[in-house]
């Protein structure tokens, strides 16, 4: 990012928008590996975790503006990307884990 103002409706929209589809990747595995389908749940998950990772990247650039002595303005629908981004992460640990288990199940 240049020194220019940010654009803080923009950053946070990438955020928001890249961290909800990492989230629908996730669930849409989960309920492929509910039927079983773990190929498919692999591929979504795979999805989601390149979502996911493009939304922690735009972040990233926020986070090292600021470790670089940049005085930043406190944006409310920024905080509401970074919760986005930061629930996201964790419920894709959480369906990762829980595809785990389904074929622990299926093995039995």
């Amino acid at each position: 990012m240049s020194k220019k103002e940010l654009n803080w409706e923009d950053i946070s929209f990438r955020m928001i928008t890249e961290a909800g589809s990492a989230k629908s990747s996730a669930m849409e595995a989960l309920y492929a590996a509910k039927e079983g389908d773990y190929k498919e749940a692999t591929k979504k998950m795979a999805q989601a975790n390149k979502e996911i990772g493009d939304a922690s990247h735009i972040h990233m650039d926020v986070i090292t503006k600021e470790a670089q002595g940049e005085q930043l303005d406190f944006k409310v629908l920024f905080m509401h990307a970074e919760d986005q981004l930061l629930s996201t992460q964790t419920l894709i640990l959480l369906v990762g884990e829980m595809i785990d288990m389904y074929k622990k199940m299926d093995k039995k």
